[in-house]
């Protein structure tokens, strides 16, 4: 099916540009969405009357975005979830958990902008984009912890398995030292 962008679309087009697409993504995807209009004489005429409306219209759209981009790129957001001793979650974090993080942080980010290279399963720090207009991409960084407290210890740079063998050496340390005590009382009797 042929169709004409209303705006960029990644590894697809710019705006204005006649795709050849398949049918199910313009269907289900781009038409819906108002990303794209379907190519017939009609559309073509209309989108060549609005073309100067919806550039001006696209370009004050991704000056927000920059501006909000500016803001919003680096941030790190805290996630609180339950996660067994080694580190690994139970379920995962998703889009929406990212959304309603920046939320409580003052940001407006909407769950379909977030972007996940994989799903995060694990403890720890994680980086995420988030596309604020099809040209304006950033990253955030995402804290994910069992507590408020072990949020700030993973900030300053240790992680959940480092912390768990600290405390594993402290505890053999005060047993052996324990017991080097008990011995040394036995041996005096």
């Amino acid at each position: 099916m042929q169709v004409i962008l209303l705006q960029r679309v990644a590894k697809l087009g710019q705006m204005g540009e006649v795709v050849n697409v398949k049918d199910g993504y313009a269907r289900n995807y781009l038409l819906p969405q108002g990303k794209a209009l379907r190519a017939n004489e009609s559309n073509i005429k209309s989108f060549e009357a609005r073309k100067v409306q919806l550039e001006a219209q696209n370009l004050e759209t991704k000056k927000e975005a920059e501006a909000a981009g500016v803001q919003l790129d680096g941030q790190t957001f805290i996630v609180i979830r339950s996660a067994s001793d080694a580190g690994a979650l139970y379920g995962s974090v998703s889009g929406r958990d990212v959304s309603e993080a920046a939320t409580a942080g003052g940001f407006t980010i909407k769950r379909d902008q977030v972007v996940l290279d994989r799903p995060i399963k694990e403890l720890g720090l994680h980086t995420v984009s988030v596309v604020l207009h099809p040209e304006v991409t950033v990253k955030v960084r995402l804290n994910v912890a069992r507590s408020v407290e072990e949020a700030e210890l993973q900030a300053s740079g240790k992680s959940i398995q480092e912390l768990a063998a600290e405390a594993d050496a402290a505890a053999d340390f005060e047993i052996a030292e324990l017991f080097d005590e008990i011995g040394a009382a036995t041996a005096e009797d």
